[in-house]
């Protein structure tokens, strides 16, 4: 018999975050080898909980939540985001033009299948979260990426965003706070990238899942308040601020002039209807969440955990030879890299291989996010901040067996 051929589709798609790495990492712990485990954003596997009251909320509705919900989303829920994006400045959204999935990534995937025909191309930083490129992908879309430079704080230069757009060139992609570089977009940049937007027509799409996850002060600003009357969708959910990956509640809000966006939010309420509806527990959460008191900044604050992680990093970061590193203003990832001038020749993916069988730890290489030639890796700041001044000690330990292969043998310098 003929085995069964995937779709070619997938050629293209990768997932590094979950990837062969990973794998590597489940069969050495399997064999009694202890991992430690950067490699994804999960604050529950790092001993953070859902504050109390979401999941108060949850179990008050248990018996509300057992039959199909509407295809949007729950009502109360999608009036607690409105409410949201109408505080933040954003234009024309009401409850119609609010969708709550299956987490952010169900949400990805049906905005681009609801807008993109065959060869049609997005525009995407590099680096990205991957599921962008291969939601992009797998509904026939074609990537095209703009850089997001270490050099200029993980930035992306508007000038060269508008150098790439093409006939065929449909939207453009942002995500702020970044992943996986901890970047912030201020608003003066902001403003020239939707001007780009505005100049050829492009649909704005921004990933705003880590929006209150901010340090030292550093500012959000929401597109869709930029954007005005012009087309953007803004994607959000439970998973990063309020620490509740595994509820799955993403939601994405349509914001514009309600005439030019009325053909698109009938494509998405088509899409979220074949799919019935996202999961109705878990979205009575959604209102106590966005509603009343936030409950991350004491986390971000001077003291609190995850910037006591940060800073462990970046004072490692500044103590190794071999590594550099731009200060993430949000999100819960650093990016640094490793110095050419430490070491010359170097691949990303051989010493995240190295890192883990060496030394026990788990990381993504940058290559993983659609960055070219890459000398970075990507790290999560969940881990306690102890153990992250550990894995540094065990990055270095591999990186000064690299530098010293690294270099010409004594008789050719000779």
């Amino acid at each position: 018999m003929s085995s069964i051929k995937p779709s070619a589709h997938l050629a293209e798609v990768r997932y590094e975050i979950r990837g062969a790495l990973t794998r590597r990492a489940r069969d050495m712990e399997a064999a009694g080898q202890p991992i430690i485990k950067l490699n994804i954003g999960n604050p529950g596997r790092y001993g953070f909980t859902t504050p109390t009251h979401l999941r108060e909320a949850i179990a008050t509705h248990l018996g509300d939540s057992e039959a199909y919900g509407h295809e949007q989303g729950l009502e109360e829920a999608r009036d607690a985001i409105v409410a949201q994006q109408a505080a933040r400045g954003a234009v024309g959204v009401d409850a119609e033009h609010v969708f709550i999935g299956n987490g952010v990534s169900e949400l990805i995937d049906i905005s681009l299948r609801a807008l993109l025909q065959p060869g049609d191309e997005v525009l995407l930083p590099s680096p990205d979260y991957p599921l962008w490129s291969a939601a992009t992908i797998l509904n026939d879309g074609s990537p095209r990426y703009y850089r997001c430079l270490a050099e200029n704080g993980h930035l992306p230069d508007p000038d060269e965003i508008d150098a790439l757009v093409g006939p065929r060139t449909r939207a453009l992609v942002l995500i702020n706070p970044n992943n996986p570089t901890g970047a912030v977009y201020p608003r003066a940049l902001l403003e020239r990238i939707v001007a780009v937007a505005r100049k050829h027509h492009l649909l704005l799409l921004c990933d705003e899942i880590y929006d209150e996850i901010l340090y030292d002060g550093t500012p959000f600003q929401p597109l869709a308040a930029v954007a005005g009357d012009h087309p953007c969708v803004s994607f959000g959910g439970l998973s990063k601020v309020h620490r509740a990956c595994g509820y799955r509640v993403g939601w994405m809000s349509l914001s514009g002039a309600k005439a030019r966006i009325a053909e698109y939010r009938d494509a998405l309420q088509l899409l979220a209807a074949l799919r019935l509806c996202a999961n109705v527990t878990a979205q009575w959460a959604v209102r106590p969440a966005l509603l009343d008191k936030p409950t991350i900044g004491e986390l971000t604050a001077p003291g609190g955990r995850l910037h006591e992680a940060r800073r462990i990093v970046l004072d490692h970061v500044a103590a190794s030879p071999y590594l550099d590193c731009v200060s993430p203003g949000g999100a819960i990832y650093a990016f640094p890299w490793v110095r050419a001038d430490a070491i010359a020749h170097f691949d990303d993916t051989a010493f995240a291989l190295r890192l883990l069988e060496e030394e026990g730890v788990l990381v993504v290489p940058g290559t993983s996010f659609n960055l070219h030639a890459s000398r970075h890796l990507r790290l999560t700041l969940l881990p306690e901040p102890a153990q992250l001044a550990e894995v540094f000690t065990r990055m270095d330990r591999v990186l000064g067996r690299m530098a010293a292969e690294d270099r010409p043998p004594a008789s050719a310098v000779a």
